[in-house]
């Protein structure tokens, strides 16, 4: 079963904890010094917020979190029927946990990742190229492993 994801950058990560465990009825699952995390169930979402030099501030990007490697390669094979770029990320380290990821953004330059998570990391990550995808990213928008020069493919 899927799970939307949606990363927000907050100035004052405390504040924001505060605010959404209210709005949620719930505490993170996970609280690091910069991020914090929800995996709720009702809406089923993946909901994380950082603050400092991890995100801009407001909306990063959107996802979809699948739960196993089939899920995986059916989301992946959407992203490159979609007839835009596809930043093919693989294995990374991203928001303290292990994933296999890919990225892309939709017509109005809104990125979006696809992702395995399997398995917790002790650090935050660092991030891809999104620039390459959309102007609209932020360069140190999100949480994965620093790349060089992105592998970029289309679908045509």
């Amino acid at each position: 079963m899927k799970r939307l994801h949606v990363h927000v950058g907050v100035n004052d990560l405390d504040r924001s904890i505060g605010f959404y465990s209210t709005l949620f009825g719930a505490k993170p699952t996970v609280v690091k010094p910069d991020y914090a995390k929800w995996m709720l169930d009702d809406p089923r979402v993946n909901f994380a917020i950082s603050a400092g030099q991890h995100a801009a501030k407001g909306i990063e990007h959107l996802g979809i979190q699948v739960e196993s490697g089939e899920e995986l390669a059916d989301v992946y094979g959407r992203l490159k029927a979609a007839d835009h770029p596809v930043l093919e990320e693989g294995a990374t380290t991203c928001c303290y946990a292990r994933s296999e990821k890919s990225w892309i953004a939709d017509p109005d330059g809104v990125v979006w990742e696809a992702f395995f998570t399997n398995g917790e990391a002790t650090v935050y990550g660092d991030s891809p190229a999104l620039g390459a995808l959309s102007g609209n990213a932020a360069e140190n928008a999100c949480c994965a492993t620093a790349m060089k020069a992105p592998k970029v493919a289309c679908c045509k």
